[in-house]
């Protein structure tokens, strides 16, 4: 048979982390379509589309925002503008700064393009000007005025023959620049707002710009004319003429003709006709999501803001108002995957998924978001119309359970094969907010809410609520008033048969569910200061876990409601308390922005992790117990690897390495070979050991010589820890002629700018004066007392004594000397005794006498 090792988990690592990459503003793809760039405050992210990781990140070192970047058409070349007036140019791969210049403008720039042979910049300023850099030779070329206002859209014509420069601002107007005259040459006029995109047909002959005036525009270039306006009923922030060899019938391209596809405040691609000015196709929005109206069209936040063509992999890209950005696959227009740029605060986190392939949160919106780990690929979840404060998991992983500020509860069933979640049952009774649920342990058969109207409610779910179908409704079937405040959270036995709730009243309660159609109090836990955050229970032992606003977390025993431990270390309120380890750890989160690892049998925190700035609302493990997850209410989402076997192995081979050299280290000692003996042991960064070796060296024959043979020899790193060692056995009276001896030889044969160069040498060196004086002071007393030793050795000799007795006294005067005279007398007494026959019966003799003396 086999027998299972248990091991106390000790140490998790990060393994992976979603975090804010993008915050407003431009965005950008590569021309091999494999990056995205956006930009976040100070930083450009340059997220890799295949793994959905943030691989590069290019910082300005002031801190400045930036205002806007361009990449090169060749995918070489990033520059970005930043509030200081800067242009900076990036080696981005590197995340090096390859050049810097000011930029000209007298205020930031607001616009910037490269044109399609990499060499030329555009960047269109707050100041109404337009100036064009020629990047390889790096200067100025040309410095465009007459823009009215903000330059906020330019864009060279694809044709590099024309050498042509469109740009808009707030006059509404476009503008052609002719660049071999500096000229404007022309300005299309047909909106009466802002224009926001423009987008070129292959030949480069027609032009489709489009506006927040809620039409588009078809512009034959040749003559510079609006051949249609297209009214499109929407604020249209982004525009893309579709290919016209691409067989796109499934989005209602029928025809040889132009179409064009918009991007804007609804928050849906549409499909345009250029010809009829007809939509032939509009994407269709998750059943659960209702179509913006007129009204809150502004507000909408899935409205789009920028879109983009992906030739190579025929894909669409768009941006939406929530920073999330999104890929969808030609022809048929299918998400193919979503990125959140930004999730706000992170209130709860879980684990979902067959093998716990995906994580669902729940962030300071209605949406709820689900990740799939592995390419950081998100779903968006919509239903919820307010704030969706917590969540929870059934056994099997599949199905999960969220509550929310609009009062309802929702339950949802992810698909095991395709992945997709849908929404498969709800249920709204509670008069305020839903802050805390549970879902059933054994099987899928109920939910428990707690909520802000201080009441319990327990919903029985269908039994096929997975199956294919509609959205079913829940009913509640027991509803108790549990505490005079807030529930702030309840939990689920692991048999089905108890639940616990934990309130601002500072109280948890156990509540028995075996009843029909009602909730029995069994027990009240009383004993934190402050309001309850978190309950639950062990999964092996009928004790029940808690944490509070008062910076604890509690064992309670569920037989006679007392308080078995309290877990202290936490410096603000405790949020979130979970069992790992088969039941014998805690693992418990907080305001103060850390999680900490409990043994329980010891009331010891093993392990204290910090990887987040705010408060961390959400902590959950995995059914395998070898992952956790964290959320935070600094936006970031952290994935944390169980370690512990990988850093005890790692722990053991340093042992076993540290054993093998301390033994070869004896060898070496053994066998006198004392400049490798020396090293090896610096290597080891021992002290002590070091020591050990120079005492070896100093105990042997021509012990001067040999030292400063050795210490010659070795390398100046070595030399370096060799002098900051001698700096702490200088301290020490007993260790102090080694460290003298040593720095006598360093001092003597090393140059000082040699020795000024050592890291750290003024400080030692200032560290070693005080401590040298105190020694050349004890020194000078203790001359002193074998000065006067001798004085009343020569007054207290005895007549006719043997000659040896100047040989003791010889051995005296050197143990006073070497050993000082605190710990002197006792090695003087005992060399007398050894050489002195003992003292007659009758009396004492002088020797004695004399030491005693001496002594008192």
């Amino acid at each position: 048979f086999t027998v299972a090792v248990f091991l106390f988990l000790y140490s998790y690592a990060v393994s992976s982390k979603i975090e804010p990459f993008y915050k407003g503003g431009k965005v950008q793809i590569s021309k091999d379509e494999k990056y995205i760039f956006c930009t976040c405050g100070s930083r450009v992210n340059v997220l890799e589309i295949s793994t959905g990781k943030i691989i590069h990140c290019v910082e300005h070192d002031d801190q400045e925002d930036i205002t806007s970047f361009a990449l090169s058409c060749d995918d070489e070349m990033l520059v970005t503008a930043s509030r200081a007036l800067l242009l900076k140019q990036w080696d981005w791969r590197q995340a090096n700064c390859t050049r810097s210049w000011r930029a000209i403008h007298t205020v930031p720039v607001a616009s910037m393009t490269f044109d399609s042979t990499s060499t030329l910049l555009a960047t269109g300023g707050c100041d109404g000007t337009i100036k064009l850099w020629d990047v390889v030779k790096q200067y100025c070329t040309h410095n465009l005025k007459g823009s009215s206002g903000v330059v906020h859209l330019v864009q060279f014509h694809p044709n590099t023959d024309l050498l042509q420069l469109f740009s808009s601002s707030l006059d509404c107007g476009i503008r052609i620049w002719d660049l071999r005259s500096s000229q404007c040459v022309s300005v299309l006029q047909s909106h009466y707002s802002a224009v926001t995109s423009l987008s070129f047909s292959p030949d480069g002959n027609t032009m489709v710009s489009s506006g927040r005036d809620k039409i588009c525009t078809v512009w034959d270039l040749k003559t510079r004319k609006a051949k249609r306006t297209v009214p499109v009923y929407e604020a249209v922030e982004g525009v893309v003429i579709l290919p016209g060899s691409t067989d796109l019938t499934e989005i209602g391209v029928k025809s040889k003709d132009l179409h064009f596809i918009t991007a804007g405040s609804k928050g849906v691609l549409r499909v345009w006709e250029a010809s009829t000015a007809r939509c032939v196709y509009t994407q269709t929005l998750p059943s659960t999501l209702p179509s913006a109206s007129e009204e809150d069209e502004n507000d909408n936040p899935r409205s789009l803001t920028y879109l983009f063509h992906l030739p190579a992999s025929a894909r669409l890209a768009t941006v939406t108002a929530e920073h999330n950005i999104l890929l969808y696959q030609l022809p048929a227009l299918t998400t193919q995957q979503q990125f959140v740029g930004y999730s706000d605060e992170v209130l709860d986190v879980k684990f979902l998924g067959k093998g716990d392939s995906h994580i669902v949160v729940a962030t300071n919106s209605c949406q709820l978001k689900v990740f799939e780990l592995l390419t950081n690929s998100c779903q968006i979840l919509y239903g919820h119309t307010d704030t969706v404060l917590t969540l929870d998991v059934f056994k099997k992983g599949s199905l999960f359970a969220s509550c929310a500020k609009d009062r309802s509860v929702r339950v949802w069933h992810m698909d095991s094969d395709s992945g997709q979640v849908r929404c498969v049952a709800q249920g709204s009774g509670h008069t305020n907010a839903v802050g805390s649920i549970a879902c059933s342990r054994m099987k899928a058969s109920f939910v428990a809410t707690g909520s802000q109207d201080c009441t319990v409610k327990v919903w029985d779910l269908p039994a096929d609520c997975s199956a294919e179908g509609g959205i079913r409704q829940l009913t509640a079937r027991a509803t108790e008033k549990a505490h005079d405040k807030d529930v702030n959270s309840v939990a689920v036995s692991p048999n089905d048969k108890l639940l616990a709730s934990g309130s601002q009243d500072r109280t948890a309660k156990l509540w028995s569910l075996t009843g029909e159609g009602t909730v029995g109090l069994l027990g009240v836990f009383r004993g934190h200061r402050r309001g309850v955050w978190a309950v639950c229970f062990s999964p092996v032992d009928q004790v029940l876990a808690t944490t509070s606003a008062d910076g604890t977390a509690k064992l309670w025993s569920l037989q006679d409601f007392s308080c078995l431990k309290t877990f202290e270390g936490h410096d603000a309120s405790v949020l979130k308390v979970i069992f790992v380890s088969r039941g014998t750890q805690l693992l418990t989160s907080g305001s103060d922005g850390l999680v900490k690892l409990w043994t329980i049998k010891t009331n010891e925190c093993v392990k204290t992790l910090d990887a987040h700035q705010d408060k961390v609302w959400g902590l959950h493990a995995s059914r395998k117990d070898d992952k956790m997850v964290t959320g935070s209410a600094d936006s970031n989402i952290t994935v944390w690897s169980d370690v512990t076997e990988i850093e005890m192995a790692e722990e053991q081979a340093k042992q076993e390495d540290q054993i093998l050299k301390q033994q070869e280290l004896s060898n070496l000692l053994h066998g006198k070979k004392y400049l490798k003996a020396l090293g090896l042991a610096i290597s080891l960064d021992q002290p002590h050991t070091v020591l050990t070796v120079i005492k070896a060296i100093r105990e042997g024959e021509n012990s001067s010589e040999l030292l400063e043979k050795t210490l010659l020899k070795l390398r100046q790193d070595q030399k370096e820890s060799l002098l900051r060692y001698c700096v702490v056995w200088n301290t020490n009276a007993r260790n102090c002629l080694n460290a003298q001896a040593v720095l006598q030889v360093l001092l003597t044969h090393l140059p000082p700018e040699e020795l000024l160069q050592y890291q750290g040498a003024r400080s030692h060196l200032e560290g070693l004066i005080p401590y040298t004086e105190r020694h050349m002071q004890r020194i000078g007393r203790l001359l002193q007392a074998s000065m006067f030793l001798n004085y009343m050795w020569q007054k207290m000799r005895v007549a006719g004594a043997p000659s040896s007795n100047r040989v003791i006294f010889e051995k005296l005067k050197s143990i006073l000397v070497t050993r000082g005279q605190r710990f002197a007398i006792g090695e003087a007494l005992s060399v007398c005794a050894k050489n002195t026959p003992p003292p007659p019966a009758s009396g004492i003799c002088r020797k004695y006498q004399c030491f005693c003396y001496l002594k008192n």
